[in-house]
């Protein structure tokens, strides 16, 4: 009998802004070559790196106190992937105690984003050499998924909700992300209901989730006040589709889901 993969630590970030229409999140587009959600319309995140456990970032870090070195790490991966990703940075000036503004953070961004994405650097090499903190007080835990077990390609993927700051300029990379766009919960569950998006299941329930709340001062008191149950899907194969079944203590409202087609498509039943 063949192991299941042990899944890899990961950590992914939704970014919020108010917008117009209402809380918009910013996400990107995967790039098709890419063998994980090739094409698909994700929140910025990505795998730990061996930078993210440098033992000089907890005391280079706000809201590291308590944590455990997985816990630590985790965050360092989500405020790191939001700078090389989104060119977000999630950083205060040890000096001023403010959070860096966007024109020093596009400097930054052109100093140091391909280098931390090549793991040339990594944020503590970035936060000292800068005279910053990572703000990792900004990282409020949103959710907590493991990919089925069965599957090829396997995460552990801490989920983090943080107020993107007013003034930074996100755009994608290029790289991993090809396309990006700011978009309200209910617009990018529209669009994939219409054929017109690719989401993947972790990533249409927690738009679905997020998307109760109509602004970002909402959705972080309501994630401060949640306790974060792991989903680890099981997935039973029928004559009609794909059943997953969740945590109902998780939060997202039902405990099964019927999936038909590609990952696009999910139909939600009440599991009874």
């Amino acid at each position: 009998m063949t192991e299941p993969v042990i899944p890899r630590l990961s950590a992914t970030v939704l970014l919020a802004r108010d917008g117009s229409e209402g809380m918009e999140i910013f996400m990107v587009v995967r790039h098709h070559q890419i063998d994980f959600a090739s094409g698909a319309l994700v929140f910025p995140g990505g795998s730990l790196d061996a930078s993210d456990r440098d033992p000089r970032i907890r005391g280079l870090s706000d809201g590291a106190e308590g944590l455990s070195d997985d816990n630590l790490a985790l965050r360092v991966a989500a405020a790191r992937e939001s700078f090389e990703e989104c060119g977000v940075l999630l950083a205060r000036d040890v000096n001023s105690g403010a959070i860096v503004g966007g024109a020093r953070t596009a400097e930054l961004g052109a100093k140091y984003r391909a280098s931390l994405e090549a793991s040339e650097v990594g944020m503590a090499d970035v936060m000292e050499a800068e005279g910053l903190k990572l703000a990792l007080d900004e990282l409020v835990p949103f959710a907590h998924w493991i990919t089925p077990i069965g599957l090829p390609k396997r995460f552990d993927t801490q989920f983090f909700l943080a107020r993107a700051p007013e003034d930074h300029s996100l755009a994608h990379d290029g790289n991993e992300a090809v396309d990006s766009v700011w978009i309200t919960p209910q617009q990018a569950l529209a669009d994939a209901d219409a054929g017109k998006r690719t989401l993947i299941f972790a990533t249409t329930l927690n738009l679905d989730k997020i998307g109760r709340s109509k602004t970002v001062t909402d959705a972080l008191a309501a994630a401060q006040q949640d306790t974060i149950v792991t989903v680890l899907p099981k997935v039973t194969k029928t004559e009609t589709g794909r059943i997953l079944e969740i945590p109902i203590e998780a939060g997202y409202g039902k405990g099964e889901y019927h999936m038909e087609g590609g990952p696009g498509s999910v139909k939600l039943a009440q599991k009874t």
